[in-house]
């Protein structure tokens, strides 16, 4: 049996995250988990995620999950609208929820990075030959 589907297509908060994810070269789209997942040959960001806390689930479903530059992990960390995700937390994943005021840049910016960590090195040619 298949996760249940955690997101609308109607979200315009999706709709963003959707355009902003998929200029990236060789991206794609897969629902993974009942979330959305962005991809090349791996997943660079998920829209949604939750947190388990004393055996409470908190869900974030207007948040974007990625795997931050190093340098921008401290920042993502102590930001009120910073969360560690269950399951790709260890992993070194964190989540912005976006509902509480996104900054479409800092998105873009944060999509670049993950896209980076875990794109094939032809795709991030790709991209650095169109900036």
């Amino acid at each position: 049996m298949g996760h249940p589907r955690m997101f609308a297509d109607d979200d315009p908060i999706l709709a963003r995250v959707r355009e902003l994810a998929l200029a990236l070269p060789d991206s794609d789209e897969k629902v993974s988990h009942g979330r959305p997942a962005f991809f090349t040959t791996k997943v660079f960001a998920y829209y949604g995620g939750s947190v388990r806390v004393d055996g409470v689930w908190t869900q974030h479903p207007h948040s974007l999950v990625v795997r931050p530059d190093p340098g921008d992990e401290r920042a993502l960390r102590d930001d009120v609208r910073g969360y560690v995700p269950a399951y790709l937390g260890p992993s070194g994943w964190l989540g912005l929820d976006l509902h509480i005021g996104a900054d479409w840049d800092e998105v873009a910016e944060l999509l670049d990075a993950s896209y980076r960590l875990t794109a094939p090195k032809r795709s991030i040619r790709r991209l650095d030959a169109a900036d």
